[in-house]
């Protein structure tokens, strides 16, 4: 199974207008919002993990 890499369009312009936010802070700004972006992730990652071991637990 081949896994998309890239970003779609919609992520690029969500990237870029992140980009111009960061911009903006100060460096105790950017780095609270570094550390709520990363336990962002965490959380996703958490959900991803719990999904599959829920499906892959599930009798066919």
């Amino acid at each position: 199974m081949e896994l998309p890499i890239g970003l779609s369009l919609e992520q690029q312009f969500s990237l870029r207008a992140y980009a111009e936010q960061v911009k903006q802070l100060n460096q105790e700004q950017a780095q609270e919002m570094l550390l709520e972006v990363l336990r962002q992730l965490m959380i996703k990652e958490n959900v991803i993990r719990s999904l599959l071991k829920d499906d892959l637990l599930k009798p066919v």
